[in-house]
């Protein structure tokens, strides 16, 4: 006998399609959380670095490699130009202020010289030749004046006795006035020969001091013809190294050319090539040292070149008091360069964290070490050691600092 079956439940009839969508449901919710949730890690322990975060004397400086140079260096310049004799100091010879480098010839300068020579000869003849005319012409109208003052002397004894015998009147009125006349002359004639003695004195001091001036003019040119004969003799101009020489005999160099270098010894600087971030913070006037043998030089920063190529900028050094014994040009040292005092900060130790975080935050780890998780830092100063935490973390807190290269992207890490 047949009977009718009860209809099914309507859950039984797509229970098949509930399942999938329970399922799907429960997939999309997982891969939904998955992608906005935190991202976990596993990271083994060994491959990370944990620091404390402790509070500690904090200084900020910097750390540079650099080169000695000589603390000057000076060039050496031909004063006249000629041919090459002779090369008496090598490229790299250590010399003494005033040694002789080497030898040239001008024989345009030797005839010059010989012409001044030669004029100056001149002019010193005619200057003897003038002095004799003036000796002779002083003998002469002193000659003259002597006389004139003799017959001047006779005719005055004449000129008295006439006016006796005038008196007397054995002489005429007309041989008295002869006798007046003539005196009267001779006297007339004494003052002529006065007045010219004593212009030809002003006249021949005249002509002397311009015999004198062209005479002391001639020397001088010849003296200024023959020290540009001495300066063929090239010499070092300071104590030091001789450096980038490089002429042959024979060879024509002309007046002004700088053919090397000498530079000092006795003292050194040192160029630092500084990245930019660092152009505000050094200044001319800040301490530096760097270490040798376990010894400690102080130095002081000279000079600083504002001008940023390839990312960096040039800093000068120089010695505050001794020298490294094994110092010489192009010797290299570590320079520690002193940015600021040292005063107590929260500080971490140095790691790879910051190229990836930037300093803006950090896997803080839990106090069983199971868990970090980030948390967002501040971080002020540096120094080749420490970055000093101005907020985020507290002393006593550990961090992760080295490893970020794997775990950046994790929100928290589970540590193993």
């Amino acid at each position: 006998m047949d009977y009718k079956l009860p209809p099914k439940k309507w859950y039984v009839k797509y229970r098949i399609h509930i399942v999938a969508g329970v399922l799907a449901a429960g997939l999309i919710t997982l891969m939904i959380k998955t992608w906005t949730g935190p991202k976990v890690l596993r990271v083994n322990m060994e491959s990370i670095q944990i620091a404390n975060v402790m509070r500690d004397e904090f200084s900020e400086y910097v750390n540079a490699d650099g080169t000695l140079q000589p603390i000057q260096s000076i060039k050496v310049y031909t004063r006249e130009g000629g041919y090459v004799e002779h090369v008496l100091k090598q490229d790299g010879a250590i010399v003494e202020k005033g040694d002789t480098i080497l030898i040239m010839s001008d024989p345009e300068l030797e005839r010059t010289i010989e012409g001044e020579r030669e004029s100056w000869r001149r002019q010193e003849r005619a200057y003897r030749t003038s002095m004799i005319e003036m000796d002779q012409r002083r003998i002469t109208l002193s000659q003259s004046m002597m006389q004139t003052k003799y017959e001047l002397n006779r005719l005055e004894k004449e000129h008295r006795l006439a006016e006796e015998e005038y008196r007397m009147g054995i002489r005429s009125k007309a041989q008295f006035d002869v006798a007046e006349e003539e005196y009267r002359y001779k006297l007339e004639t004494q003052r002529l020969q006065l007045e010219s003695r004593s212009q030809d004195s002003v006249l021949n001091a005249i002509r002397l001091e311009t015999l004198d001036d062209e005479l002391r003019e001639a020397h001088l040119k010849l003296a200024h013809a023959e020290a540009r004969l001495h300066d063929l003799v090239v010499t070092a101009p300071s104590a030091g190294q001789l450096s980038g020489l490089a002429v042959e005999p024979s060879q024509r160099i002309s007046a002004g050319t700088a053919i090397a270098d000498v530079k000092r010894l006795d003292s050194f600087r040192m160029r630092l090539s500084m990245n930019e971030f660092y152009i505000d913070k050094i200044n001319a006037g800040q301490t530096a040292t760097i270490t040798y043998e376990k010894k400690i030089y102080p130095m002081t920063i000279a000079s600083t070149v504002p001008e940023i190529k390839g990312g960096n900028f040039d800093v000068f050094l120089v010695f505050s008091d001794s020298l490294p014994d094994n110092a010489h040009i192009g010797k290299s040292y570590q320079a520690r360069i002193e940015l600021g005092g040292q005063e107590q900060s929260v500080v971490i130790p140095k790691g790879n964290f910051y190229n990836y975080t930037h300093g803006q935050w950090i896997f803080k780890v839990n106090a069983s070490h199971t868990r970090a998780v980030r948390v967002p830092i501040s971080v002020g100063r540096q120094n080749p050691r420490h970055y000093e935490i101005t907020g985020g973390l507290q002393p006593g807190d550990e961090v992760i600092i080295t490893g970020y290269e794997r775990i950046s992207d994790a929100d928290e890490l589970v540590l193993n």
